[in-house]
């Protein structure tokens, strides 16, 4: 069950509950109206407004053809207000100043805000009164759990599988040199060695790195060699944050050890994730650390620009640790949300439900039919702008158990996902991460560069995650 979350800081949310109060009409998701005039004998239109940060086109040309297929799929005129960037700023802006939305598409940290906020509708009864929600072979019974609030009721319902994190490998250079997948620590390190001074991409120069990240992220398949689990960890009822304690101190003199004999790519600390793909995709180096999702993209990628490439990306698992425990990160749960004050709660989980289905499915990978995927004798064909987007417009892989892509998963993805889903765990982290990891970044990443001591790093992190009582 979630803990209740902390106090917002955020000033624009302070307000929120009171405005939602009185904007709420009736909040009840089996009876809803959208709001709309409606003559005697004429049927209402059904609308939907809501707020997404990853679901919809890959365009703003194409997320205005999303909605209009959204339509054309459930009868219900949908407005997908879709944030460019600072997604969950608008969002609380627009809760505070009292607009209203039916839906919205939220990770956890967000929805435990939201909750302290008590400005979200309970879903339990809507979720036991589905066919297809409660279907227990569209959403397994023990993935609700991770969604329970501190008053034991559920107040999201997912929009996707989400995946995890780990180790990604180039395969194909770890054949070239005759090397296994490593398990242990001395075995990773043996392994990005040779990618750094074996000439793996055959240019006869040692140009290439053998491992990249994006800073800190995701280091954890790493961390897992000493037992440190990333985000929170509450131990005998203290909060803690691994990454902060001693036990972490041997990794951080692990990846000391490769960024000195430039083994680790040395703009790592700067790197956002792009740059570290970027680097992974055009042979600059053999390992880096992201979402099991991307070992398909990776794969995809190179295959759609030259068909005869030998090039394989394969998710490995992280080391194990001392007790022989393996800690995987899982991503945390994405789900819908519907506000108190929305106008139309009824509708709003007519279109969850046509998600979570079989043509919701479909929508959500594959896309807008005619453009994205054509259908002829029920046989799918991807076109140009299909292949380029990946089978992701929200959803790349769903709970949904009655439904197989037609296409199949991208190249390493169903592997990759299995270690997730038998080794992966969701990290605990809440609205103050993104001050928390300043301070984790700030030495952890000079620590990891040789600048400091890994345990003066450590011993800085504690001292100030102390004193912004981000910490017991």
């Amino acid at each position: 069950m979630r803990k209740k979350g902390l106090k917002v800081s955020l000033a624009v949310v302070l307000s929120s509950t009171m405005l939602f109060a009185a904007g709420c009409g009736n909040t009840d998701s089996s009876a809803g109206s959208n709001g709309n005039s409606q003559k005697p004998g004429e049927e209402t239109r059904k609308e939907l407004r809501m707020m997404v940060g990853t679901i919809g086109g890959k365009t703003p040309d194409e997320h205005e053809l999303f909605e209009k297929e959204a339509e054309r799929l459930t009868g219900i005129k949908v407005t997908m207000e879709k944030p460019a960037s600072g997604f969950n700023d608008k969002l609380l802006t627009s809760i505070s100043s009292g607009e209203k939305y039916d839906l919205v598409q939220v990770d956890l940290p967000l929805l435990e805000v939201l909750y302290d906020q008590g400005v979200l509708t309970p879903l339990d009864d809507s979720i036991k009164g589905s066919k297809i929600i409660s279907d227990t072979s569209i959403f397994p019974e023990n993935e609700w759990e991770q969604l329970k609030m501190s008053d034991g009721k559920i107040y999201g319902i997912f929009t996707k599988l989400q995946g995890g994190t780990m180790p990604t490998v180039r395969k194909d250079w770890l054949d070239k040199l005759g090397l296994q997948e490593p398990k242990t620590l001395d075995e990773y390190y043996e392994v990005l060695k040779a990618f750094k001074e074996k000439d793996p991409d055959g240019n006869g120069k040692a140009d290439t790195y053998g491992l990249s990240t994006a800073g800190l992220y995701d280091i954890q398949g790493f961390m897992s060699a000493a037992g440190v689990k990333a985000g929170y960890v509450t131990k005998d009822g203290k909060r803690t944050i691994p990454y902060a304690t001693e036990a972490a101190i041997p990794i951080y003199e692990w990846f000391a050890k490769l960024y000195k004999e430039g083994i680790l790519d040395p703009n790592f600390a700067t790197n956002d994730s792009g740059k570290m793909r970027d680097l992974f995709l055009t042979d600059r180096v053999g390992m880096v650390t992201y979402w099991d999702t991307w070992v398909g993209t990776f794969n995809n990628t190179r295959k759609q620009q030259d068909p005869n490439t030998t090039f394989e990306a394969k998710g490995l698992l992280p080391v194990a640790g001392p007790d022989g425990k393996i800690l995987m990160r899982r991503g945390e749960p994405n789900v819908w949300i519907i506000p108190v004050n929305s106008p139309d709660p009824k509708t709003a989980m007519e279109f969850i439900e046509f998600w979570s289905t079989e043509k919701g499915n479909v929508f959500a990978t594959l896309g807008i039919e005619g453009h994205d995927y054509t259908v002829t004798d029920g046989k799918y064909e991807l076109t140009q702008d299909g292949k380029d987007h990946n089978l992701d417009h929200g959803a790349p892989y769903v709970y949904n158990t009655n439904w197989t892509n037609p296409f199949g998963s991208l190249p390493g993805v169903k592997e990759a996902k299995q270690l997730v889903m038998e080794y992966g765990t969701v990290e605990k982290t809440g609205k103050d991460w993104k001050d928390i990891e300043k301070i984790i970044n700030n030495y952890a990443l000079q620590a990891m560069q040789g600048k400091i001591p890994a345990a003066d790093a450590v011993s800085k992190m504690n001292k100030e995650l102390k004193a912004a009582k981000f910490i017991d």
